[in-house]
Formats: C-alpha cells, structure tokens, sequence
C-alpha cells in the first residue's frame, strides 16, 4: 500500500486500546505476540501494520530492539505515546509493500492480522526477505477463512487457505512452518445457537464493519467484554496451545492460522 494512495481508513478496524473485546479476542492477540517473541531473543524486531502497537512492549521483553510501523499516522501516534521514553521502541509509518529499511536489517519481521489488506501481499513477501538477515524469521497470523465461521473485513483484498500460504511462502523463497489455533468449541445448546446466529448475520451481511459497531453485537451474544489493554505484558493471559496444519484432522474447524517462515 503506498503512503500516497488513497486507501480506507484502517484506524476503524483496528484493536486499539480501552476498546472493548472478549475473552477470546484478547487471548488471541495474546497468542500471537508470544508465539513471535520466541523468535525474538536479543535479535532486531520489525512489526509491520503494527497497528495502536498493543503488542510491541512484549516483543521487546526478548527483542534487542523493536521499530513497529504501521500506514495510519493515527495508530503510530497511539503506539509513540504507549512507548514515549522505551529506548529499544521505535515508531515508524511505513507502506509494507515498501519497507524503508537496508537490506538485511531485522532478524524477525512479523505481519499479524494484515496480510489479507495487501494489494500486492507478494511484494511484502518480497520486502520481508530482503530486510531479514540470514536465518531470520516471518511470523504471520491470519484468520481461517475455511473455517464456517469466518467473517470477512470490508477492506480485505485476498484471504489466503493454509495451502496456499505455504505456497506463496515456498516461491518468494522462504521454507514454511504452519500452525492452527483456536478450534471452535461444539459447546452446549446455548452455544451452537449463538453459533448459528452469527453465522446466519456473516450470510446476511447484518455483522458492523468498525471494530466500535462490533462491540454491541460482542456484548449480546458473549456478556461482559473486556478493555483491551495499552500494552500486553508478559505473563498476563495463558497462549492457546496451538498444532502443526499439517496434523490437523481438520484444519476448518480452527479459527486462526500462523505461519513461521525460515529465510
């Protein structure tokens, strides 16, 4: 995405905090941070489409240093307050399809919850091996769009299957390792019917486009939901234990998809 371009206003579908989330919800965004921060030990960090940058603070709990960058100035000033005076925190706005960095400057670049607004997700792809080093890591999260389920974003431009991000992965070059997350739970009879509803409102087109018109629906169908915080901190929610794609009986029946990419 260029700076330059005209372009939706992503600041309304992004998490950002005192925004009010589910239990779920914010255990994914946990998930996704501790799963990238193995990779991160004493290395350069790049988060890109970093969003309010609620993340970044556990990326650096292992990361030498950590430059989240993001398209909308809106969500980089978020992040720039959250981290004011973090020597090892830098903000940068930035176009994912291309990173303003030498190459050869990070050893672990991650994508979280991004991929599927890429105009052109292969010139990332391309971008994000350039500017890791030899033995650097992508880390990639994405929904499932196999599972029944899923609801896509009004932005989005192309929801990769799990085959086909371990094939585009494969031919910029990288060797791919795809996890599953999140199975859906079948649930007592309150469940399958809130189940139903919502899949009854993703075919009628009826479920809010902004992360705001979202929260009255979350409160109806999930209760009492949860501020999402300024900063995840390490230790502050369990990760959800997550399995290898490719021994997966099913993979639709898991919400999320994660990708550890070898360069």
């Amino acid at each position: 995405m260029s700076l330059a371009a005209v372009q939706p206003d992503f600041t309304t579908i992004t998490e950002a905090p005192d925004q009010r989330a589910t239990a779920d919800q914010l255990r994914m965004l946990y998930t996704r941070y501790d799963l990238a921060r193995r990779y991160c030990a004493g290395g350069d960090v790049l988060e890109v489409a970093c969003g309010a940058g609620i993340g970044l603070g556990l990326l650096a709990v292992r990361g030498g240093s950590v430059v989240g960058g993001d398209i909308e100035e809106i969500n980089c000033r978020v992040a720039r307050q959250t981290y004011d005076g973090s020597p090892r925190i830098a903000i940068r706005r930035l176009d994912a399809e291309n990173l303003p960095f030498p190459d050869r400057s990070f050893d672990v670049v991650v994508l979280f919850e991004a991929l599927y607004y890429l105009p052109r997700p292969e010139r990332f792809f391309n971008e994000a091996r350039r500017v890791l080093r030899p033995g650097g890591a992508l880390v990639v999260s994405t929904v499932n769009c196999q599972w029944p389920g899923f609801n896509p974003s009004p932005f989005s431009t192309k929801y990769f299957e799990a085959g086909e991000l371990a094939e585009i992965l494969t031919t910029r070059g990288f060797e791919a390792h795809l996890l599953a997350g999140f199975p859906e739970d079948p649930g007592g009879l309150i469940r399958r019917c809130v189940r139903l509803i919502r899949r009854a409102a993703v075919r009628l087109q009826v479920i809010p486009k902004t992360m705001k018109g979202k929260e009255w629906l979350k409160r109806i169908f999930y209760g009492k939901l949860i501020p999402l915080p300024r900063r995840l901190t390490e230790g502050m929610l369990e990760p959800e234990p997550l399995v290898e794609v490719s021994h997966a009986t099913d993979v639709r029946r898991y919400r999320m998809l994660y990708a550890i990419a070898r360069t």
